[in-house]
């Protein structure tokens, strides 16, 4: 009895919890994960609203096709049972309900089809752009390459681990809020607001996969060829995301960090790192020569 009641009492506080959680929206943040977070996470960007209608769109469709075939299947089991039918039809064909059942789902095909494709264009076909952003990536870490036109600059970005985080945020060099764990980056990738960014891609040693969903980019980088998205950044914030290519022992430690700014504070940033990265460049091709 001891047991039994220790059962239920388990069983009832686990339903209690779950009916809790239920009753606290979950939806997703916006640039970064979420606790206990359903659905994608905010977009920013023309591309990523477009995926959010047409993901939204999809789900209603599926839910019509599901629906009607569970009430298609609840309308056969009471009306064609033994009980209700005893006397089985010895029909085989019916050229009405053949032609039907073939062209209705053809018909919705095309009708996800038409959006899908116009997504796909929109997405492949880069606009005239503001600026460009050559990304690398490498085992483990990302190298962000600014042209001559943007400063013409280049540095890698690494995953801060938690002691390097902690410090980041004691000494205020990045509000807590915006560092979530296993995703706060050493180097962010600066980029102006309301500006459009071509984004080209590769890789220097293995596939990996350049992700940023608040974006809705996710593309390819591999070695030897460059691949190429876009995207227009609408709202200042960071914006994070993530390798999502198994790409090696870190595979899981190779976060995405893009900071977007307004134009002044862009401009700011660009001196600054003109300067910091440009010593740092320096100092590394002397010290290449000196070792030769």
């Amino acid at each position: 009895m001891r047991f039994l009641s220790r059962t239920f009492a388990t069983a009832a506080a686990t339903a209690l919890a779950v009916a809790a959680l239920a009753t606290v929206p979950a939806l997703a943040g916006t640039g970064m994960p979420s606790p206990w977070q359903m659905n994608l996470q905010g977009a920013v960007t023309p591309v990523a609203e477009f995926i959010h209608w047409f993901h939204d769109w999809l789900n209603i469709i599926i839910a019509i096709v599901t629906l009607f075939v569970l009430a298609l299947l609840i309308y056969v089991v009471f009306r064609f049972n033994e009980k209700a039918n005893p006397v089985p039809s010895k029909t085989t064909h019916n050229a009405l309900l053949e032609v039907a059942w073939t062209v209705i789902p053809v018909l919705i095909l095309v009708v996800i089809a038409i959006p899908s494709f116009r997504l796909l264009k929109l997405q492949l076909e880069v606009p005239q752009s503001d600026m460009t952003l050559k990304v690398t990536g490498n085992q483990w870490r990302w190298t962000y390459e600014y042209p001559k036109e943007s400063g013409g600059f280049t540095f890698d970005s690494l995953m801060l681990n938690e002691e390097e985080r902690a410090k980041a945020i004691a000494s205020k060099r990045i509000a807590e809020a915006e560092a979530p764990r296993l995703l706060a980056v050493d180097n962010e990738a600066v980029i102006p607001v309301g500006k459009i960014v071509r984004v080209q891609v590769t890789a220097s040693d293995v596939i990996h996969k350049f992700t940023v969903p608040s974006f809705g980019i996710k593309i390819d980088a591999i070695p030897g060829r460059l691949n190429e998205t876009w995207f227009k950044a609408e709202r200042e914030g960071i914006y994070y995301g993530q390798c999502s290519f198994i790409c090696g022992q870190d595979h899981a430690y190779m976060p995405i960090a893009v900071r977007v700014v307004s134009q002044e504070r862009y401009a700011a940033w660009l001196a600054e790192a003109k300067q910091k990265f440009a010593n740092a460049e320096d100092a590394g091709s002397k010290f290449a020569a000196a070792s030769k």
